[in-house]
């Protein structure tokens, strides 16, 4: 495969070996389902488990499994229609009951032959049981295929994906947790890296900070790849004749680092619809609470090819109405167009069956399709940013972000204050501790301040059992290299300094200046908007990408992230036994993948992302020697949640 046919992010490929398995494995450039490809035209039925499930709707819709020529797909454990003449593709995790379903299926012909596909390696004693059980069918015939595909995690967003684990955090840093869990949650960590390595198409050099459980997952992720390379029989002479810049970095890293962020407040669009509503799969939820305590739930769907979540989801807030206005008059324009040619008084009034012969109407019924589509995303857009506005008014957002912006400023602690003692529309006290948390890990606060803080928080009947991890965290990171809570202040801020207010800038103008739903989106937003002008974002680097760009860009990182990455853990799986015991020299790397231990979050993966942005504009580079980061952990970890993790520890 050529280098301009190899797709870069981590979903494109994961979607590829998705398309292949679905094509039979015989890869992904062909097309089953083409009206000039009706020879190779093979319609089949998808068979999966949660887990699969989890995996595959995550980036592909119906439409896409159609275009592949799966016409149904079902659960192996619901009861499904026996379809004697259809194969079936099998895509489920190597369990001993999902093995023992598809014998089931063998011995009673539901299928005419199968497929199977593994999420991740079957062991040799299932793989046994399985083929013994195969040949005692005496249908040994229509199993035509075997296969680990190696696709055991969730990609969400083109380069963030999550091995679905959730409570690692807690699991790793509980004194009750035994050394048999350890191992068993470290080895499934392992493998899911595993996959996610494989899937990237390199084998890796390891980089992982010391004495925590990343090291511990490092060491087994190298022995497994090492086998990797041995049964693969990879060259390592081969390997070696690659730069290190060319090759895969993975940078595996423990959730201390670095707790603030899990905390902070985000003007990022993406980070915003996570913290305030939720986040999941790429389906956001909305609750809202009606009249007699009963509650509404809107669940919107964003597609893997939403054009304006892919071009504004890791954009500022305010960026994204602004888009979303020019999108609307983008689209009215083209409408009013249209129908002003075809004589319809409204887009909605055209007949997609209309058998007019002028080209007009032709020509409208050709982009009706497309149109159509693009104002639901429109609307369905306009009506989360609608609820974000509402949460802000309500929850006085805006002043918590204000607020860990400026944590160094001395009179960031008075404002501090008259917020924690401010009534808002909405109850917002976890907003409040969260931020006193930011202040907590972030700066030395005096004695009097925050038992000041604490009181009036507990008398909000805030939990701050939280608090006791987070305050012994907070001196174990103090002791060790891995302090980094200077970098929400040392960052270069010249950029924003420069522009100052420009973020935030006609903000007014953005909203008010939208025509459909623009009542919704106006609505009790005047207070808002004048607090919103005054606010001047940083562009910081977050810790963990202060980390990437020390091992990744060397000569632009600071010379504190550089002491404490040159004593990082350095393994290479290509190379023999014993040769990574030496201290490395400094290289770069042009492609990353950084895994987290114990939970991640958007902010961070827009974080990173906001760094590719910048230094490959700056290099002047494209093509192949851009600098791309892909970003991962245990789970993709909402505050509220982490929060709640800190209070079972805390306890």
């Amino acid at each position: 495969m050529s280098l301009e046919t190899v797709p870069n992010s981590l979903r494109d490929r994961q979607i590829a070996n998705l398309k292949r398995m679905l094509h039979l494995n015989v890869g992904s450039d062909i097309d089953l389902v083409s009206s000039t490809n009706e020879e190779e035209l093979i319609w089949k039925v998808l068979v999966l488990d949660q887990r699969s499930t989890g995996i595959v709707s995550s980036v592909l819709r119906v439409n896409d499994l159609l275009e592949y020529g799966i016409t149904m797909h079902s659960l192996i454990t619901q009861k499904r229609t026996s379809l004697p003449e259809v194969p079936a593709i099998y895509f489920v995790e190597p369990t001993a009951e999902n093995i023992a379903k598809i014998i089931v299926d063998l011995e009673n012909d539901y299928y005419s032959d199968y497929y199977i596909n593994f999420t991740s390696s079957l062991n040799r004693s299932l793989l046994e049981e399985f083929a013994k059980k195969v040949a005692l069918s005496g249908k040994a015939g229509k199993v035509k295929q075997v296969f680990d595909q190696y696709l055991d995690f969730i990609v969400t967003e083109p380069n963030l994906f999550s091995l679905d684990l959730p409570n690692v955090y807690s699991q790793f840093n509980n004194p009750k947790t035994t050394e048999t869990q350890i191992t068993t949650i470290a080895d499934k960590i392992a493998n899911g890296l595993f996959a996610s390595v494989l899937t990237m198409g390199s084998v890796p050099i390891i980089r992982s900070n010391r004495g925590g459980p990343a090291e511990l997952i490092s060491q087994r992720l190298d022995q497994k790849l090492r086998d990797h390379v041995i049964n693969t029989r990879q060259s390592v002479s081969s390997a070696s004749q690659h730069s290190n810049s060319d090759r895969l970095v993975l940078i595996l890293l423990d959730r201390n680092i670095d707790l603030a962020s899990m905390f902070a407040h985000s003007w990022i669009y993406q980070c915003m619809v996570s913290d305030v509503f939720k986040l999941d799969r790429n389906t956001i939820e909305i609750r809202k609470t009606l009249p007699g305590d009963k509650t509404e739930v809107k669940r919107l769907d964003i597609d893997p090819k939403d054009f304006f979540w892919n071009k504004n989801a890791s954009l500022p807030f305010p960026d994204a109405v602004e888009n979303v206005e020019k999108e609307l008059s983008k689209y009215t324009e083209e409408a009013k167009e249209i129908t002003t040619k075809t004589g319809y008084s409204s887009i909605k009034e055209i007949d997609p069956t209309d058998q007019g012969d002028t080209l007009h109407i032709q020509e409208a019924i050709k982009a009706l399709p497309e149109l159509t589509q693009r104002k639901n995303i429109i609307d369905m857009h306009m009506t989360v940013l609608s609820e974000l506005i509402k949460e802000l008014d309500s929850k006085n957002l805006d002043a918590f972000f204000e607020v860990e912006q400026n944590v160094g400023n001395p009179a960031t602690q008075k404002r501090f204050l008259e917020l924690l003692n401010t009534k808002t529309k909405t109850d917002n006290h976890e907003d409040k501790l969260r931020t006193y948390i930011m202040l907590t890990l972030t700066s030395d606060l005096p004695k009097s301040f925050a038992d000041e803080c604490e009181k009036i928080l507990a008398d909000l009947n805030c939990d701050l059992t939280s608090l006791k991890h987070i305050k012994q965290i907070k001196e174990i990171t103090k002791l060790s290299s891995m302090n980094l809570s200077d970098a929400y202040f040392n960052n270069d801020t010249s950029a924003s300094n420069n522009n100052k207010g420009a973020l935030f800038s006609n903000l007014s103008s953005k909203l008010m200046g939208l025509t459909e739903g623009s009542s919704k989106l106006t609505e009790g937003f005047g207070s808002l908007i004048s607090g919103l002008k005054n606010l001047l974002p940083e562009k910081k680097s977050l810790p963990i990408t202060n980390i990437v760009e020390s091992i990744m860009n060397p000569t632009s990182a600071n010379q504190e992230s550089l002491k404490m990455t040159d004593d990082y853990l350095y393994f290479d799986p290509n190379m023999t036994r014993g040769s990574h015991s030496k201290p490395p020299k400094r290289s770069s790397y042009n492609e990353a993948m950084v895994f987290v231990v114990g939970g991640c979050n958007y902010l961070e993966y827009s974080n990173l992302q906001d760094w590719c942005i910048r230094i490959n504009e700056t290099a002047g580079v494209s093509g192949t020697s851009q600098k791309m980061v892909c970003y991962g952990s245990t789970e993709i970890v909402t505050a509220e949640k982490f929060l709640k993790e800190c209070s079972q520890l805390g306890n």
